[in-house]
């Protein structure tokens, strides 16, 4: 598997993304938020935590905007892999691959806890190793991480990304 791991001014956690995705086997390059293309054969683009763009305006919003951006939009369109850790999954959202909005936690502050997750579906890259019902759980850290979706957009595919 070729991985490509981005890295926006702010992140702290790309290095970790690209050593796990190395430790599972895969072929990493890391890309610069200024480049506009992905490697060539890309099976997989990784979108680490961290404070892109320092999350002066909406947490991603800025990164979501970078010149790699269209080239990460293309990689989704195609059924290309795409995982946001941490910061990297406000990204995408900003980005318009997930659906719905992230908002600042209830009473403004900072959550650092183990998130209890039911799997609904394993019929996907990132669950399949699950069983369909099964209690995960996962760590979370953020301050914006309330994600809203309405009915609509929470009957689209499924979809994994860890907040």
């Amino acid at each position: 598997m070729k991985a490509a791991v981005i890295t926006f001014p702010g992140s702290n956690c790309d290095r970790d993304l690209a050593l796990a995705l190395e430790r599972a086997g895969a072929d990493v390059t890391r890309v610069w938020h200024k480049d506009d293309a992905l490697p060539e054969g890309t099976d997989l683009v990784g979108v680490p935590g961290g404070f892109s763009f320092g999350d002066y305006l909406r947490c991603g919003a800025i990164a979501a905007r970078s010149p790699i951006a269209g080239a990460i939009r293309a990689h989704a369109g195609r059924g290309g892999h795409v995982l946001g850790v941490c910061n990297g999954f406000q990204v995408l959202t900003e980005l318009g691959l997930l659906p719905g909005a992230l908002m600042r936690n209830a009473g403004l502050t900072f959550i650092c806890k183990d998130a209890p997750l039911t799997v609904a579906s394993r019929d996907n890259a990132w669950l399949a190793a699950f069983s369909a019902g099964e209690e995960i759980s996962f760590p979370v850290a953020h301050h914006d991480g309330n994600y809203q979706i309405d009915a609509e957009g929470l009957a689209l595919e499924p979809i994994f990304a860890i907040a």
